[in-house]
C-alpha cells in the first residue's frame, strides 16, 4: 500500500544514495541495519506531500528534510527499544539485541547527527524555520516518551494526560513533517499551522485506532500479537476509560485482571474484552478516533489551495484510518 507509493519510492532512492563510512563498523552497521528494516516511510512522505500541497514542483529540494525526519524517527526507535527492552522491531531483532545497548545508544546518537547534516542541505533561506520546527518536534517526542515511561509507575492516568502523551510521542512528528514541507513551499504561517494541526490530529486518531486494533484486530493481518497491550497491562485509552467507569462488580473484576494471577493469556484477554464490551469502551474508542479524524479533515478542508491539491492527503488519511494492521 504505502511501500509502492511514488513518494515512498522517491524517499527510498534518496536514502539508498546516502552513504555511511565502513568504519567503525559497530557505529555505522547498526544504522544501515535499522534503515533497511523498511517501514512505511509515512513520515518522510508527509514532508513531500506537505510541499506538493502548496504547489511545490521540484521535490528534490524537499528530500533532505524528509530524510532528516526519517533519520530522527529511526534514532528515536533505536533508543525507545532499549528503554522498552524490546526484542523485535518490524519482525527482526532490535539494534540493541543484534549488537548491545552501548552500540545502540551510540549508533542512535550518530543517526541524530546525520539528521542535522541533512537539514544543512536544505535551501539556505529556509534552514532557520526548518530548524525551529525540527527542534521543537524532537524535544516534544522526548517529552512524550518520558511521559509514557512515567505512566508505567502510575496507578491512574487521566484520559487527557494519555491524549497529550500520544500527541507528543507520535503525532507531532507527523504534523512537523507536513509543516516542514509547507515551509519549503513558501506557505503562509497560517497555512503552515493548519497543515501541522491536520497531521497532529491524524496522528492521534491513528494511535487510538492502534489501541483498538491491538485488542480487536485480525491476528492474521495485524502483524503482532492481538491482546498484547492487555497482557502487559499497558495504559491504553481502553484501559484508562475502563478504570474511569468501572464500579461494583466491574471494578472488582478489573482489579482481579490487573493484579498477578494464575489466568492463562487467553482467559485474561477474553475477560478484559468482556469488560470493555460491558462498559462500551470499545465503542467510545471508535467515537473518539472519529472525532479526531473529523478535526483533521476539517483542518485540511480549511487550507486555501485548490481542492485537487488535497486529494492525496485525503487519500492517505483514508488509507491510514481503514487499515487492519
Amino acid at each position: 500500500m504505502f511501500e509502492t507509493h511514488p513518494y515512498s519510492t522517491l524517499v527510498s532512492q534518496y536514502l539508498q544514495e546516502r552513504s555511511f563510512p565502513q568504519t567503525p563498523a559497530y557505529l555505522y552497521d547498526p544504522i544501515r541495519y535499522i534503515l533497511s528494516l523498511s517501514g512505511k516511510r509515512i513520515r518522510p512522505m508527509l514532508a513531500l506531500m506537505g510541499a506538493r500541497l502548496f504547489g511545490k514542483e521540484n521535490l528534490q529540494d524537499v528530500l533532505p528534510a524528509s530524510c532528516a525526519i526519517e533519520y530522527f524517527h529511526n534514532f528515536s526507535l533505536i533508543h525507545d527499544d532499549i528503554m522498552d527492552k524490546a526484542p523485535l522491531r518490524r519482525g527482526k531483532p532490535t539494534v540493541h539485541m543484534q549488537w548491545n545497548d552501548n552500540v545502540a545508544i551510540l549508533s542512535g546518537d550518530a543517526l541524530l547527527v546525520k539528521a542535522y547534516e541533512e537539514l544543512a542541505y536544505c535551501p539556505a533561506d529556509k534552514i532557520p524555520a526548518l530548524l525551529r520546527v525540527f527542534n521543537q518536534v524532537a524535544l516534544e517526542v522526548c517529552e512524550g516518551q518520558q511521559l509514557d515511561m512515567d505512566f508505567e509507575n502510575m496507578e491512574i492516568v487521566s484520559e487527557q494526560a494519555y491524549l497529550n502523551m500520544i500527541k507528543l510521542k507520535t503525532s507531532v512528528l507527523l504534523g512537523g513533517a507536513l509543516k516542514m514541507g509547507a515551509i519549503l513551499s513558501d506557505a503562509s504561517e497560517e497555512q503552515q499551522q493548519l497543515i501541522y494541526d491536520f497531521g497532529v490530529n491524524l496522528g492521534i486518531a491513528f494511535q487510538l485506532q492502534d489501541d483498538f486494533l491491538d485488542v480487536y484486530g485480525d491476528p492474521s493481518s495485524f502483524g503482532k500479537q492481538v491482546g498484547g497491550d492487555i497482557l502487559c497491562d499497558k495504559k491504553t485509552i481502553l484501559r484508562i476509560r475502563t478504570q474511569q467507569l468501572a464500579e461494583g462488580e466491574n471494578k472488582e473484576e478489573l482489579q482481579n485482571l490487573l493484579f498477578p494471577n494464575q489466568l492463562s493469556d487467553e482467559e485474561k484477554i477474553r475477560r478484559m474484552k468482556k469488560l470493555y464490551s460491558t462498559l462500551a469502551v470499545d465503542e467510545y474508542t471508535n467515537e473518539l478516533k472519529e472525532e479526531y479524524m473529523q478535526l483533521a479533515y476539517n483542518q485540511l478542508s480549511a487550507i486555501d489551495v485548490p481542492e485537487a491539491n488535497k486529494a492525496e492527503l485525503f487519500a492517505l488519511a483514508d488509507m491510514l484510518m481503514n487499515r487492519v494492521k
